[in-house]
């Protein structure tokens, strides 16, 4: 059965359903209950509560924090999804965030969430995307992958220029995506054999592999820190 929406707007619904259920929390009990038990506290996270390296995406401390993150990912996230297909899109939308709250608990001892660290992730994959099929693309490559630069440096700026930003969560959610999209990220090339004139075909990488090993290249990080603490 085909899926009706793309796998984008299903996350964009769940964590709206997440925020929506931080409010009721504070609203009945007058505390973020998702929020203290699943934002990254480097505190907790010593203490062998993984899942707050992933958690974060799901929650959200305004409603300007999420409708930012859930526009971006609007806008850059079907795209990605019809070039990666639906399961390697939901790995890379996972490494950014695991490999951006990583990077926040290894360097940065302030609580973050949110989902800006996938997010990153998700522009880096597709700056990766252009650049590895720019031949493809011919003349149009040039100014999208300056237009995807661009919005990094300005994000990337505007992050160090105003407190409360998780700069070390968004550099580490860069370096995520790009890991995985540089080495599982689709590359499409020419098949001039083909009689019918030439057809643009995928050349499969072996992308469950690589998010394993993305995966437990941060774990291990974790693993490191915590053990030496």
């Amino acid at each position: 059965m085909k899926r009706k929406y793309p796998i984008s707007y299903y996350i964009i619904a769940i964590t709206v359903a997440f925020f929506l259920l931080q409010q009721l929390s504070k609203m009945l009990f007058g505390y973020d209950f998702p929020l203290l038990y699943g934002a990254k506290i480097n505190e907790f996270i010593l203490k062998g509560e993984i899942w707050r390296l992933v958690t974060p995406l799901l929650l959200h401390g305004s409603i300007l924090h999420i409708a930012f993150n859930m526009y971006a990912l609007y806008t850059v996230g079907p795209g990605l999804e019809r070039r990666y297909g639906p399961i390697s899109f939901i790995t890379l939308y996972l490494i950014g965030g695991l490999w951006g709250n990583t990077a926040s608990f290894l360097f940065s001892a302030n609580p973050s969430l949110g989902a800006s660290t996938a997010i990153f992730g998700l522009i880096a994959a597709q700056g990766v995307y252009i650049y590895k099929n720019r031949f493809l693309l011919g003349q149009a490559a040039q100014p999208l992958l300056v237009n995807v630069i661009v919005v990094i440096v300005i994000n990337l700026l505007f992050g160090l220029s105003t407190s409360g930003i998780d700069n070390w969560g968004h550099l580490g959610g860069l370096l995520g995506g790009l890991f995985y999209a540089w080495f599982a990220g689709p590359t499409y090339g020419i098949d001039s054999t083909i009689t019918f004139g030439n057809v643009v075909i995928a050349h499969p990488k072996n992308p469950r592999m690589i998010g394993l090993g993305a995966a437990l290249t941060a774990l291990l990080l974790v693993l490191a820190k915590i053990l030496m603490a």
